[in-house]
């Protein structure tokens, strides 16, 4: 079932982007008067990967046993696709070939040595999370600027549950949609399984998103709030992969100097400060 699930993945993955690219955009002439779609056709593909045509099609329907690393960028090149989608085909494909892990996962738990980093981080909110989107851990000005996330008992808390399914986030998160669409695209870069299920049957708006098969990388940017305690901030974000710890990033939200939103962070440090310490228990239950 699992190599059945990849192989559609990779289906729908090569169809949505070869949809997206016209022949003029990859340097060819279109012919034929009517063309039924307006991206390139699975032989215009297969030339510019320079592959058979019966090859490309069964590649497209998930039948990827023996492709070969030379054969999957030549694919990318002729689908002109970047870093994150590049990456995201070469997991799908890794995917499809493998079997099925037995047994239970471990629990997921953040090492005492990164949690001493994250609590020595005063002047950052920063937290642990998986490619899940499941926060493992953070420092107090962590839990206090995603006080609304955690404020859901389920746990481990989990932001693409938060963005689509709690009605708090559409206030939190001042471009919602951008959000949004970031969010369920760092899903689609992991080829997360949870909690898409769930999403998939409870928000109409992560389901569009899903089925556009838009891949994204949460690596460095700005991001704005509107925090019930504090306000509106403006807050520039770094996420570091853990070398020493698989699928764990630390992400870390700054103010820049001497702004009104590093004077947000300050207040919302102060009210950290006077709450109880709290410890999160984490594990790999999508809750």
């Amino acid at each position: 079932m699992r190599s059945v699930a990849a192989g559609n993945e990779i289906r729908e993955f090569l169809i949505t982007r070869r949809a997206r690219i016209t022949p003029d955009q990859a340097g060819l002439r279109a012919y034929g008067n009517r063309r039924r779609v307006t991206g390139l056709r699975r032989e215009e593909v297969a030339m510019l990967a320079g592959i058979s045509v019966e090859y490309y099609i069964q590649l497209e329907r998930g039948t990827v046993r023996g492709v070969s690393e030379d054969v999957l960028d030549a694919i990318a090149r002729a689908l002109q696709l970047d870093e994150v989608e590049r990456a995201h085909l070469f997991d799908l494909v890794r995917a499809a070939k493998q079997r099925p892990a037995k047994g239970r996962k471990t629990p997921e738990h953040v090492r005492p040595g990164v949690q001493r980093l994250l609590d020595s981080m005063t002047e950052a909110a920063a937290f642990v999370r998986n490619s899940r989107l499941d926060i493992l851990s953070a420092n107090r000005l962590g839990y206090a600027l995603y006080s609304e996330a955690f404020s859901n008992p389920d746990r481990p808390a989990n932001l693409a549950r938060f963005v689509f399914l709690d009605p708090r986030a559409r206030d939190f998160y001042t471009d919602w949609d951008g959000i949004a669409d970031a969010g369920a695209g760092s899903l689609r870069a992991a080829a997360g399984r949870d909690p898409v299920g769930e999403l998939s049957m409870r928000s109409d708006d992560f389901r569009g998103r899903w089925a556009a098969h838009d891949v994204r990388q949460y690596q460095t940017g700005t991001q704005r709030f509107r925090h019930p305690l504090v306000g509106e901030l403006t807050l520039a974000y770094e996420a570091l992969e853990l070398a020493a710890d698989v699928d764990q990033i630390l992400v870390a939200y700054m103010a820049e100097a001497d702004s009104p939103s590093q004077e947000a962070l300050r207040r919302l440090a102060n009210w950290a400060g006077n709450q109880p310490s709290r410890v999160e228990p984490t594990s790999n239950d999508p809750g």
